[in-house]
């Protein structure tokens, strides 16, 4: 966590520069300029973040107090969270989408009950569920059903089955996390977070999203 930490302030550093000779009230200033600075670019970067849950951990790890989450969990989350920022960044959906998926995309977005993950996955909830969620090294017990986006089959579980999450594309990872047992999802994949430009063999053409229907039933650590 700490390098995290690091990285945000020091890219804030330049304000301590640019500021005029100490006043009274330079302490109070220095640390509103810096909190605000830091919310303006955390709203830009993350616009769904919990902004109380943010502060909580700020000043938990400021003061020195005993942290919510060990210090595995925070790494956990904090890799999950870059490694999911680096994929965007290196494709973007917006710049290697083609016209058809982007209209796809549009079109999936504006169906009732649809809302929008963090890396442009869109999931519709068909049964909810109360149970454990999984970790990112975690193994999970599945239905689904794939499709292409013109509605055919290209892959389904005629059972369950287990399968390590470290192990599956890169929308399953992110979803499946966030996702308790006991519930069956419908998840529309963007193709930067499937099998992108590349494809998969004469099944999946390049840039193709994919939609998968998920049941969760169960979680092997």
């Amino acid at each position: 966590m700490p390098r995290y930490l690091l990285m945000t302030l020091l890219c804030l550093a330049p304000l301590a520069h640019a500021a005029p000779a100490p006043s009274p009230d330079a302490p109070h200033d220095l640390a509103y300029s810096l909190g605000a600075s830091l919310g303006e670019r955390l709203r830009q970067e993350m616009p769904d973040l919990q902004i109380k849950a943010l502060i909580e951990g700020l000043r938990t790890a400021y003061q020195g107090k005993p942290l919510a989450l060990s210090d595995e969990r925070i790494e956990q989350v904090l890799t999950q969270h870059q490694a999911q920022a680096d994929n965007t960044q290196n494709s973007p959906e917006s710049d290697t989408a083609s016209e058809p998926e982007r209209d796809f995309l549009l079109k999936e977005k504006q169906q009732p009950q649809a809302r929008e993950l963090a890396d442009g996955i869109i999931l519709t909830e068909l049964k909810p569920g109360t149970g454990a969620k999984p970790d990112a090294q975690d193994s999970v017990y599945v239905s689904y059903v794939g499709r292409l986006p013109d509605g055919t089959v290209f892959d389904h579980s005629n059972q369950p089955q287990w399968f390590r999450l470290d192990s599956v594309i890169a929308g399953w990872r992110s979803a499946l996390v966030q996702m308790p047992v006991g519930a069956k999802w419908r998840l529309v994949i963007p193709s930067s977070q499937a099998y992108g430009a590349e494809g998969a063999g004469d099944l999946i053409d390049p840039d193709t999203p994919l939609v998968f229907e998920i049941e969760l039933f169960s979680i092997r650590k």
